[in-house]
């Protein structure tokens, strides 16, 4: 089959062309910015990239035309698709019918916490010689790549809410039929898509009504939202942690400790070098789910010490004169919060300097713009980019009071940074996007 995705530089489609690659497909796509890092990695493989969306592209002829969530109306090659009645299906359309079709499917859904959590169960299978396939959004270190198609009845995938394309507004994780699911968590986000929390938990009960009985979700019991979700009507066994009365981790941050407790007590206990409460709670929900697929829990925690994290968590992009710069994907009020407080607890009382790129459809609507000022409170200073907001983010930091800078320039911004930093301090830089590449100018600057 020829495939031609349009929107095929993003992290899902740019994981849905590999993976079709590697099932025998042929693939072709465009993209309004074929650029690095997944232009190289689809060209390496095997893809044919075009620059833009003209209307052209009908003549390529393609079996189907695969549409990314990320094409709206309006865009000339979509239009040209509808008027000529050429077939087109979704990406997590095809993904389901070619690529999951007939597997044991593993989703991880939530707010915060997929990427990692994937990444976690995935190598716990491998490290158990079950050698799944996997989509994550995001590129897991002990791996290496986002995206495998494996040759095992197991598939991992990253069960994301955002909605599947421009002809269907349901929840990508719809289409993906799992067998084995994680429900991590559940906030509101997306304001860009949902009115409000009620308007996701519906997409989250019809996730669940997807379930068979002979399935697992494995659920975090600390979370009201996915009590109503599943008080609404589930047909499938329940697995809760973060629970007193059930499974549950605890750790020691400055020893790298993780245990794994249940109502009778400790299961049993590991080394690790990830830190926080959250990772913590992410580690229990990959073993149990491992657990539903046959990985017994000691080797699941014998594979977590082993298990290296995701690219973009808290990621060390340097170090300059002392001053050390990290990376990390937080976006949403509550990453950044949960991202500080995990880097407070491994830097102690050193100074930390959060900067921050609100550029999420939901960020830059200003729909949580309240929650900024006590997501940064643990940081020292706080930098916010604010070319692409349509907000006033002075007037939302102002309880931070001395404790902030805004600037809507980025090479000043990060004059700004260098001038406050000093030897010893962590800056933390957090966006979903790449930042204009902020991680090395801020390098080069320090150098100076």
């Amino acid at each position: 089959m020829h495939i031609h995705i349009l929107g095929i530089c993003g992290t899902f489609m740019g994981g849905v062309a590999q993976l079709a690659i590697a099932a025998g497909h042929r693939v072709t796509g465009c993209d309004a910015n074929v650029y690095p890092p997944m232009s190289d990695q689809l060209r390496q493989a095997g893809v044919e990239l075009i620059q833009g969306y003209d209307a052209t592209q009908c003549a390529i002829q393609p079996d189907v035309f695969v549409i990314g969530n990320a094409i709206s109306r309006g865009n000339p090659l979509l239009e040209a698709i509808l008027d000529q009645g050429l077939p087109y299906v979704s990406g997590p359309h095809w993904l389901a019918e070619h690529v999951l079709q007939g597997r044991w499917v593993l989703g991880v859904a939530g707010t915060h916490g997929k990427t990692t959590t994937s990444a976690m169960l995935a190598w716990i299978l491998d490290d158990a010689g079950m050698a799944p396939g996997f989509l994550i959004g995001g590129v897991p270190l002990n791996f290496g790549i986002s995206a495998r198609l494996g040759d095992t009845p197991f598939f991992v995938i990253e069960a994301d809410e955002y909605d599947t394309a421009f002809c269907d507004k349901r929840s990508k994780f719809i289409h993906y039929r799992p067998r084995t699911l994680i429900l991590n968590n559940l906030e509101f986000d997306h304001a860009d898509i949902f009115s409000d929390l009620a308007a996701i938990e519906t997409q989250f009960h019809h996730l669940v009504r997807t379930l068979p009985s002979m399935g697992l979700i494995v659920a975090n019991a600390a979370e009201s939202s996915l009590a109503r979700v599943l008080n609404r009507g589930c047909w499938t066994p329940v697995s809760h942690f973060n629970t007193a009365q059930g499974f549950r981790t605890s750790g020691d941050d400055a020893h790298g400790q993780l245990a794994l407790h249940d109502e009778n007590g400790l299961i049993g206990e590991t080394s690790w070098s990830l830190t926080g409460e959250h990772n913590r709670a992410n580690a229990c929900a990959a073993l149990l789910a491992a657990r539903h697929v046959g990985v017994p829990f000691d080797k699941g925690l014998d594979a977590l010490s082993r298990f290296i994290n995701v690219k973009r968590r808290l990621e060390i992009r340097g170090c300059v004169r002392n001053i050390t710069v990290y990376d990390d994907f937080a976006h949403h009020p509550t990453a950044i919060a949960t991202t500080l407080a995990g880097l407070r607890r491994k830097v102690g009382p050193a100074r930390i300097l959060a900067v921050i790129e609100p550029r999420s459809n939901t960020m830059k609507l200003g729909s949580m713009k309240q929650l900024l000022p006590d997501s940064l409170a643990a940081a020292d200073l706080s930098f916010c980019y604010t070319a692409m907001l349509g907000w006033d983010a002075s007037v939302a930091l102002a309880p931070l009071a001395e404790r902030f800078t805004v600037d809507d320039n980025l090479d000043q911004l990060i004059e700004k940074i260098a001038s406050h930093s000093r030897p010893g301090d962590h800056i933390l830089v957090m966006s979903n996007g790449g930042f204009g590449g902020i991680h090395q100018k801020l390098l080069e600057r320090l150098k100076q």
